[in-house]
């Protein structure tokens, strides 16, 4: 029987709860479905809507951190500058993640930077009517919950991939995740622009490295790579193989 690696099996059997809110739906312990924005549409003070060019800070390391932010539309990453100016990519969050969610904990800065990675529509909820509404609404404040015990999941996930696996692995599996392959809806075929850069500091090599592995999944046909990036399933051998 051929063994398969914790990280791997993370990927397989536990990223369909990347977040419940997927697609800006969730099923709750109720028949009802609970809709996160009809729920942000009845927050009428502290929330603003912000549009974000590729590129363009939410916000930064250091900033004040008084808001959560609700991503409706695009993708942005987080990056943390280590003391010596070197900088990393911690998660890349699409349609229906949070940012920002450390301010509810009494985190007085922030510790990440939040950049637009695409065009990107972001709700920006003041903290104090973020209490208010997770302290109203007890279906909300579960499914923010779930949420929050989810994302701490795929972390744990992600630091046994970067402990355990090649980086040859780790770069497959960034791919995989970034097209959202394990979750419950349908997995997002064409990722788009995303520089060797940005997947190099995700999976923490060099930029050669990925440029080297990036060819080899194209000539094997698990991916195509021309600009935008379509991710195809048969990627998955690569984190499965021994």
């Amino acid at each position: 029987m051929r063994r398969v690696e914790t990280a791997d099996m993370a990927l397989v059997a536990g990223q369909h709860i990347k977040h419940p809110d997927a697609c800006r739906r969730f099923q709750v312990n109720t028949p009802d479905l609970f809709d996160t924005r009809t729920f942000l549409s009845k927050i009428v003070s502290g929330k603003t809507i912000g549009r974000y060019r590729p590129k363009k800070a939410v916000f930064r390391q250091g900033d004040a951190s008084n808001s959560v932010f609700y991503i409706e539309k695009g993708k942005a990453k987080l990056t943390v500058l280590s003391m010596r100016g070197k900088e990393g990519v911690i998660a890349i969050l699409g349609v229906g993640d949070f940012l920002g969610e450390e301010c509810l904990v009494d985190q007085t800065h922030r510790i990440t930077t939040a950049t637009a990675m695409s065009e990107c529509r972001i709700v920006r909820i003041d903290k104090d009517a973020t209490v208010q509404a997770l302290r109203a609404d007890p279906v909300f404040s579960e499914q923010f919950l779930a949420y929050m015990l989810a994302r701490n999941i795929r972390a744990q996930q992600d630091l046994a991939a970067q402990l355990f696996n090649s980086s040859e692995k780790r770069l497959a599996r960034v791919l995989l995740l970034l097209a959202n392959y394990g979750e419950d809806h349908q997995p997002d075929l064409v990722i788009g622009k995303i520089s060797q850069g940005t997947l190099a500091e995700m999976v923490g090599t060099t930029r050669s490295r990925v440029s080297y592995f990036m060819n080899k999944f194209r000539k094997l046909g698990f991916i195509k790579y021309n600009g935008t990036l379509e991710v195809h399933s048969s990627l998955m051998s690569v984190v499965l193989h021994d």
